[in-house]
């Protein structure tokens, strides 16, 4: 009976260390950094989503699906970080989101803004390698390399936007061209060729 109870109170207290146990793997620098890049990631889909609703409304429909789907993936890009938060023990803090910007005044100044929008995410990103470095946080610093590789794609695919719109005439161009482009961007793919993909065979 004794060696009974003594087998329970051990197990208790081996169940009440475990509860009691600090398993968040994050520093409280990094995981707020993290949390921030999810709101980062959260307002990036509603701008994308506020572009695609004002490209509709132009009548740039492949234009429009164009900002619709990317607006699904920087909403993916938020669970990967809240998934990854969560899975290292810390908790994710979802807070208030600014409104989109006002609609541009032209496809040229959509892409411009858009282009300028992914610059800051690259850095924000950035920010994040470097707390993860200086901390010698390796699996955070993994886990960013991910989203440095994805920044590249994004921000080649905008600048692909613009040198398309600049081919078309920009500003001025003409309603054929933009036909033709909004045909195009309905059906492009969502990534682009990198650098470390290429080829002499294939150099894009």
């Amino acid at each position: 009976m004794l060696l009974k109870q003594l087998s329970t109170l051990i197990i208790f207290n081996f169940i009440e260390n475990i509860l009691d146990m600090d398993t968040n793997r994050l520093s409280k620098k990094i995981e707020d950094i993290l949390n921030s890049q999810v709101t980062k990631e959260a307002e990036a889909a509603q701008i994308y989503l506020s572009y695609g609703c004002w490209a509709d409304s132009q009548g740039y429909g492949g234009i429009a699906n164009y900002f619709f789907r990317h607006s699904g993936e920087e909403r993916n890009h938020m669970m990967k970080i809240m998934q990854y938060i969560m899975g290292r023990g810390g908790e994710v803090k979802v807070t208030a989101i600014k409104a989109p910007p006002k609609n541009p005044a032209d496809l040229q100044t959509c892409f411009e803004n858009t282009f300028k929008h992914e610059v800051d995410n690259t850095t924000a990103i950035y920010d994040i390698v470097n707390l993860a470095h200086d901390e010698k946080d390796w699996a955070t610093y993994n886990f960013a390399q991910w989203f440095v590789k994805e920044q590249i794609e994004e921000e080649k695919l905008v600048m692909d936007l613009l040198d398309k719109l600049k081919i078309a005439g920009g500003p001025k161009a003409s309603d054929e061209s933009l036909f033709n482009l909004d045909k195009y961007l309905g059906e492009a793919p969502d990534d682009a060729p990198l650098p470390r993909e290429a080829s002499m065979d294939k150099p894009e």
